[in-house]
């Protein structure tokens, strides 16, 4: 099955079996607005990055009565 631009779909056959082929759009013909659009969402996204300041107040000291001892 092929898909045109405008939402129309045809059954041909292809040296691949698939099942949807879809045709790029042709960006001439959208509004400035739609075509803005459009290129904004074909750049790649930006990895955003979280860095975690963790205090740790962690006294391993404070455990060492429950150890034993060999």
């Amino acid at each position: 099955m092929m898909v045109l631009p405008n939402g129309a779909t045809i059954n041909i056959n292809y040296h691949e079996p698939r099942r949807i082929i879809k045709l790029p759009l042709d960006l001439s013909l959208l509004s400035e607005a739609e075509r803005k659009s459009r290129i904004e969402k074909r750049k790649p996204k930006q990895k955003i990055r979280i860095e975690d300041d963790v205090e740790d107040t962690f006294n391993a000291n404070k455990y060492l009565k429950y150890m034993k001892k060999k």
